[in-house]
């Protein structure tokens, strides 16, 4: 069965305001499943709370919505207790770098085989418009009072000090370059994060449309011969560069594929080498059995130790 990017559509109405970035995300999202003709049995989607992680609803899959800030535990959880799934996260920088923060540097040292789709908009969209953790320092938009004041997260810097072994970067209004790069994302064996830059018309009247590709140029563009791939301890030379290219934002902001380590294994292949069969016998696919039993109703199994009220 070949699959076109409708069959990853929902009958769900997509409930974001109208030129809102996330829609160039969702279609490139739609179209990257389509050319790697992922099974929407295999396919889980989750996210937290904020306007990027209605998506669940909007992708054809075994989607979870959690609590703001969870996402990426929840999606840890599915992908270890099955490795065969595909996992993808999406979530706004509010919810995956403010109250998840945690969660999202966690991830990188794991390097769980996951991706993470950030929606990059600065602001809080849902709750109306708050400073979000990547929003620069002295940026004033409509709605807040006064300039903000505090400085911008790098979050390509953040994921990689944290041990995120795939980290790019695209622009929601460039659905095919940005559908590359989910595409990249998905397949590298790793923890994957792709920071997807957005405007967000209704909230951040200082970073649009025109603010962004004034600035935007793409790595591979610029210099043919761009690679970031880690392949040994010869690569290492070019980490100067990378970082130098994670740090620039302002004038220019570079987008692309800035780093790939092909070197590290995952969580899920240490988990092999301790617990061989770990792979094939995964804790999903595992039967479930009491004293060798086939499963009961679990009234039955604890009635005992109950106590009645």
């Amino acid at each position: 069965m070949v699959r076109r990017w409708a069959d990853y559509k929902t009958e769900a109405w997509v409930q974001w305001c109208p030129g809102c970035g996330d829609f160039g995300i969702l279609a490139a999202i739609h179209r990257a499943l389509a050319e790697l003709d992922i099974d929407p049995r295999r396919l889980v989607v989750v996210g937290g709370i904020g306007c990027s992680s209605r998506s669940v609803y909007y992708v054809r899959g075994s989607n979870v919505h959690v609590i703001h800030g969870r996402s990426i535990p929840v999606a840890s959880g599915v992908k270890l207790a099955n490795p065969e799934l595909e996992v993808v996260v999406v979530g706004g920088d509010g919810d995956l770098l403010g109250i998840g923060g945690g969660h999202f540097t966690a991830l990188g040292r794991r390097n769980i085989d996951l991706t993470i789709l950030l929606f990059d908009n600065s602001v809080y969209g849902l709750t109306k418009g708050q400073a979000g953790p990547t929003l620069p320092v002295g940026v004033k938009t409509k709605a807040l009072p006064y300039p903000n004041v505090q400085d911008r997260v790098n979050p390509l810097i953040l994921a990689y000090a944290s041990g995120y072994t795939f980290i790019a970067r695209g622009y929601a209004y460039h659905v095919n370059q940005l559908k590359d790069l989910i595409k990249a994302g998905i397949e590298h064996r790793g923890s994957a994060f792709i920071d997807i830059l957005q405007p967000c018309p209704t909230y951040n009247d200082m970073m649009t449309k025109e603010w962004y590709e004034e600035r935007i140029y793409y790595l591979n563009e610029e210099d043919p011969l761009w690679d970031p791939r880690i392949r040994g301890p010869e690569d290492h030379v070019k980490i100067p560069r990378i970082v130098e290219k994670m740090l620039e934002f302002g004038d220019r902001i570079p987008l692309g594929i800035l780093y790939q380590d092909l070197t590290k294994t995952t969580l899920e292949d240490r988990f092999e080498q301790q617990m061989p069969g770990y792979r094939k016998a995964p804790p999903a696919l595992r039967p479930i059995s009491v004293n060798g039993r086939a499963p009961v109703h679990p009234f039955k199994v604890f009635k005992d130790k109950l106590i009645e009220t």
